[in-house]
């Protein structure tokens, strides 16, 4: 469990400019499991810069691709590659290592824990430091825990959320749990990023400050791909959007364009 030192930490608010932007695409990608079919030769690509959406109805699939991005799914056929090379054989932690961060539908704190502790788990997959320095408490161990800190405090700045630092999880109201689990995922420092349905359950101001925030998660250089069923923020928000039906792609385009498909009228509508 990592513990919080009495120390001097120097806030270093990092802009998330990040090196070359990673290129992320999915070609011809299926799952099943046993005789369902999750997902049917499915393919796009998130363009460097972009905010792309990836909505449809509940069943479509969407959460099937995140877990396939980031390794808790296999794909049963086609290829999800990253800045040019494949992701085949690469576990969670190994692709989260690359570049590639998400968050959860369903809210995954540690609530026993504070939001500075909840971020600096982020950097487990870029930490250097051995059991034996750790016991030890050698000088380069305790480096790499002001950098941690100092690192983990700069993703709650960046979030809004640094007067929190120090309260416990459980204790934040739920806006806040769901703007600390994107700081914990900024905290990994990604190059991507993927929002499993970011405004569940916030009420209109706070899905406005949200829109505002991944703007400028946007801005500062990460990509984002987003599943989200709010269509305003949807609509704000995306450069383009990818369209799931029963596992299939059915439409991809602008919001302008996606908006007046007939299939994704006959998917959401049913007519």
């Amino acid at each position: 469990m990592i513990k919080r030192q009495n120390c001097l930490i120097f806030v270093i608010f990092f802009d998330y400019k990040v090196g070359p932007m990673a290129h992320l695409c999915l070609e011809d990608v299926n799952v099943h499991f046993g005789g369902l079919q999750a997902l049917s030769n499915v393919s796009f690509e998130l363009k460097p810069g972009e905010i792309l959406g990836l909505i449809g109805p509940n069943g479509a699939g969407k959460t099937t691709i995140f877990n396939v991005i980031t390794g808790v799914y296999r794909t049963s056929g086609g290829t999800v590659a990253y800045d040019g090379a494949s992701l085949s054989g690469l576990r969670p932690y190994q692709r989260l290592k690359r570049g590639i961060a998400r968050t959860f539908q369903n809210i995954r704190l540690f609530t026993a824990m504070t939001a500075l502790e909840n971020v600096m788990v982020a950097q487990h997959s870029r930490t250097k430091a051995g059991v034996v320095s750790a016991v030890l408490r050698l000088p380069s161990q305790r480096r790499e825990e002001r950098r941690i800190q100092e690192k983990a405090m700069a993703a709650l700045e960046f979030v809004g959320m640094a007067d929190k630092a120090d309260t416990v999880a459980r204790n934040l109201p739920y806006g806040l749990q769901r703007r600390l689990e994107i700081a914990r995922a900024l905290g990994s420092e990604p190059k991507t990023i993927l929002l499993d349905e970011p405004a569940a359950g916030l009420n209109p101001v706070e899905s406005t400050q949200l829109m505002a925030l991944i703007n400028r998660i946007a801005e500062s250089g990460i990509n984002v791909l987003m599943v989200e069923h709010d269509m305003k923020v949807v609509m704000g928000l995306c450069h383009r959007l990818v369209v799931l039906d029963h596992g299939e792609l059915i439409c991809q385009g602008t919001p302008g364009d996606v908006r007046c498909d007939p299939k994704v009228i006959e998917a959401y509508l049913g007519q």
